[in-house]
């Protein structure tokens, strides 16, 4: 303690400690004086043999203050004026070095706050290493995630003894009347307890209580954040009625800003609140399978108990129900941690993008590096000097070491700042894969990582430099030779720019991979023509258009009405359309007179709606037989058309047309009437499915989506369908208007997002490794000036001046090709997850890359060999 009070005193008064100091010492002076006088020695004589004695002053201060503690204090701060007052006076060297820094640090910044907002950050759940999620699956069957049935839930809840609760989730969309506005709204339908699972409190009002979800109770309704944002932030919104599924439900409460997850709903309700899951058919059939299942662990109990015991849950039901679990479907049960299911998909693509990001730093680092050691053969003469006064090694070092920092932490702040704009691209980019997206951001722990990524930064930049070698007798000397000075760390910044080509090479050609991936992509054919068509979905109130004939009905009309539009050129209506991120509607096919094989299920194809107009409208060319028709109604004979995947699957060669199929276990028959194209339903890089359509006139569906071709802009096609579907019925809602040409550029946002973000770093390096390779070939050029003079004045020509750099340059750029390469070939296999049509071997992206490196390379040569040409031999003779 008395030690720390020492320094803490020796910082705080620094000179009040100086004088004290310098009066104790003049008075053990005077005392040792007067001492000598009575010895009878003269009073100069006392006071020179005191001094003499007493030894010297300045270094028995300097003794007292090591004792006082602080020094080290004291010298960092001499060392950071001292810095700041050096790179003061070279403004272009710093200026240069905190853009590069900037850029590095910057581009780190920003992925680093990605990454902790959603990999890192804890959820916004209390005891969130306890939520869980049941997901059931049918890995035979290719099916991931086959959801949870009513009657399941009421197994599990009742069976398991290790979830603390287990609540359910299920998204539909409804619409909503709220002072006679029609407006379709996404809506979770959830257990009356699943916020309370979550730990969600409402910053407004309450959630839902176990008598909201009695048979009979009153609807209610808790409202998003969004949502109520969207809304006007209104402080008095709980208790407002609004009408929905033609019952009046009462707004109880607003949640806080959390991630909407597994859906982006807008409002909630109870499960009795919903038509579909209150009624008697999701109560009874046991694959009625739509729900997503939460729960909490007990507390104590480990994941893995939790998921023994679900497997022996599991293992009851199969064996209870085994039509219900089919073997040959691969049905299972697994708990999954909730905060892993969240980022599952954005994981890999950040964790690329980090690593991308921290190459790039290593470049600036090497190029920080080179340029450090490049300044210092201009300072050999200074440096000398002081190690010639008596600074040590060390002593030197510290003060370039702090040289760098102070330049690394400028880079930082300007990096901080080059950051910010980015992070809405990154939003942008995590939220296809995530809902976390929301909480990207900069706080705290990202600001300390700029710190902290600065500071390890001037580090690795200014750890060579720092502890490189230099003579001071040599460089004493009168017109010492600086071009030796200078190539005593040649190696050193060669091996720099080689290892800043290698990685540039690596990161090039993963840009270069993920580009010709969306090239790819871009040649598809997703077996329609999205030109000049826009959709428009309608969703009608279930409770009053329930049966074929009011639901027809009402779609029929409204075809007709916009069909008569002179600018209308074809009109249809289906359940969904190409790559509108659906989810699969699968039924299991029967083939007439094909008996099932024993043991077998039946085959899983995907079922879809369709009007007459349908493939006219989307362009889906008709291949055999004919497209469904006017005839094709409710009364009329069950027809269905096939595509060509499903032809080829189940008939190989021989025509399925007349053929009858079933898709309800052989209750009715329906005959093919027609084969038509393929379609990439689910994206353009996903298989084709196996698909059926039937008329849409023969079902009951409530939804569609109404699909218009038409010269006309979206906006006017967008009012057309309004203005004629609030005709028909005022109170049903249009939403989700889009033309099909921006559906599919938004499947290709993902792609081309990454391959933005991994170009930008890719041409950020070469940027930085090309100023390198300039910078140190125009140095070596500055320091080989006399040698240059006398070749030209032995008569060597400036094309052999120009040749003797880019043999230079050469040395530097081959073998950084040929390491890039080798890391490439390594590296670029954690890409393959991005690639579609592509190999991470490419050879074409290896050759191009490698081109494009040569001729960049080139350029950078240019400037320095051309200023070489230009140097006069007498001029550099004199300079001698």
């Amino acid at each position: 303690m008395q030690g720390l009070r020492m320094t803490l005193r020796s910082l705080l008064s620094r000179d009040r400690a100086e004088t004290e100091m310098d009066q104790e010492l003049r008075f053990h002076i005077e005392m040792e004086t007067e001492k000598n006088v009575r010895r009878g020695m003269t009073p100069e004589r006392a006071r020179t043999e005191a001094l003499r004695t007493f030894g010297g002053v300045e270094k028995t201060k300097e003794q007292c203050r090591e004792e006082r503690g602080g020094r080290w204090v004291e010298q960092l701060l001499q060392d950071l004026h001292y810095g700041a007052r050096t790179l003061r006076k070279q403004p272009g060297y710093a200026a240069v070095v905190v853009l590069i820094l900037a850029l590095g640090i910057g581009a780190n910044t920003a992925i680093f706050s990605a990454v902790h907002g959603i990999l890192l950050r804890p959820l916004p759940y209390p005891q969130e290493d306890r939520l869980v999620i049941l997901r059931q699956s049918a890995a035979l069957a290719g099916q991931e995630d086959v959801h949870v049935s009513p009657m399941e839930m009421a197994d599990y809840r009742a069976r398991s003894r290790v979830l603390a609760d287990l609540v359910e989730h299920h998204t539909m969309g409804f619409t909503l009347l709220d002072r006679g506005e029609p407006q379709r709204v996404q809506t979770g339908v959830v257990s009356w307890s699943f916020f309370d699972v979550l730990g969600v409190k409402p910053i407004l009002g309450r959630t839902f209580r176990p008598e909201d979800e009695k048979p009979g109770a009153e609807p209610v309704l808790v409202l998003s954040h969004e949502y109520w944002r969207s809304r006007g932030s209104d402080p008095r919104i709980v208790g407002r009625a609004m009408e929905m599924n033609d019952k009046t439900h009462t707004v109880v409460g607003v949640l806080p800003p959390v991630p909407r997850y597994p859906a982006e709903d807008e409002i909630y309700m109870p499960t009795t609140a919903c038509p579909f899951r209150a009624s008697e058919h999701a109560a009874t059939d046991r694959e009625m399978r739509m729900l997503t299942a939460f729960g909490r662990l007990r507390s104590g109990i480990p994941l893995a108990q939790a998921r023994a015991d679900l497997a022996g849950v599991f293992g009851q039901l199969r064996a209870e129900y085994p039509e219900d679990y089919p073997a040959e479907q691969g049905f299972d049960a697994a708990l999954l941690p909730l905060r892993e299911e969240l980022v599952r998909e954005a994981r890999p693509k950040l964790l690329i993008l980090l690593g991308t990001v921290g190459l790039v730093l290593l470049i600036v680092c090497a190029n920080v590096a080179n340029l450090t050691l490049s300044r210092l053969v201009q300072r050999q003469r200074e440096l000398a000097l002081r190690s010639a006064l008596g600074a040590g090694r060390g002593r030197i070092a510290r003060q370039l070491l702090t040289e760098s920092a102070l330049l690394a932490l400028a880079g930082g702040a300007a990096g901080l700042l080059l950051a910010l704009p980015a992070l809405r691209l990154l939003t942008t980019f995590a939220a296809r894969f995530t809902p976390r997206a929301h909480e990207i951001g900069v706080d705290g722990t990202v600001l300390l990582f700029t710190v902290g990524a600065s500071l390890l930064t001037g580090l690795l930049a200014g750890v060579a430099p720092a502890f490189s070698r230099h003579d001071p007798t040599a460089m004493l000397k009168e017109g010492g030779d600086r071009g030796t000075a200078g190539g005593k760390s040649l190696r050193m910044r060669n091996a720099l720019i080689v290892f800043q080509l290698a990685a540039s090479f690596m990161l090039l050609i993963g840009a270069g991979l993920t580009l010709r991936s969306l090239w790819e992509l871009e040649q598809v054919n997703p077996g329609f023509r999205p030109e000049r068509v826009t959709a428009a979905g309608v969703f009608l109130d279930w409770n009053r258009y329930d049966s074929e004939e009011r639901s027809w009905g009402v779609f029929n009309a409204l075809l007709e009405r916009i069909g008569s539009h002179p600018g209308v050129a074809s009109v249809a209506v289906g359940t969904t359309y190409p790559l509108n991120d659906s989810v699969p509607w699968n039924n299991a096919l029967l083939i007439e007179g094909r008996a099932p094989v024993p043991g077998e299920a039946a085959a899983p194809v995907d079922l879809r709606l369709a009007s007459a107009e349908y493939f006219s409208t989307l362009g889906i060319p008709v291949l055999k037989g004919r497209a469904f028709n006017e005839g094709d109604h409710a009364d009329a004979p069950p027809v269905v058309i096939v595509n060509r995947s499903l032809v080829r699957r189940f008939w190989g060669d021989r025509d399925p047309l007349g053929q009858r199929i079933s898709l309800d276990q052989g209750e009715n028959w329906r005959t093919v009437v027609g084969v038509v194209g393929d379609v990439k339903q689910y994206g353009l890089d996903q298989e084709v499915a196996d698909e059926i359509y039937r008329p849409f006139a023969q079902y009951s569906s409530y939804t569609g989506n109404v699909l218009v071709r038409s010269d006309l802009p979206a906006a006017t096609v967008e009012k057309l369908v309004r203005d004629s579907l609030r005709a028909i019925d005022p109170q049903q809602a249009v939403h989700d208007v889009r033309t099909l040409e921006d559906v599919r550029a938004e499947s290709l946002a993902p792609s081309r997002l990454t391959t933005t973000l991994l170009a930008i770093f890719a041409v950020l390096a070469l940027v930085i490794t090309a100023a390198g390779i300039a910078g140190i070939l125009a140095f070596s050029v500055s320091q080989r000036t006399h040698e240059i003079g006398i070749r030209m004045a032995l008569g060597a020509v400036p094309g052999d001046v120009r040749f003797m750099i880019l043999r230079q340059a050469a040395m530097l750029v081959l073998p950084g090709l040929a390491l890039g390469m080798a890391g490439a070939l390594v590296l670029t296999r954690v890409l393959t997850s991005l690639l579609f049509g592509v190999e991470p071997t490419d050879p074409v992206t290896f050759v191009a890359v490698s081109l494009l490196l040569l001729g960049v390379a080139a350029v950078a040569c240019f400037v320095p060999a051309r200023r070489a040409t230009e140097i006069h031999p007498m001029v550099a003779l004199r300079s001698m």
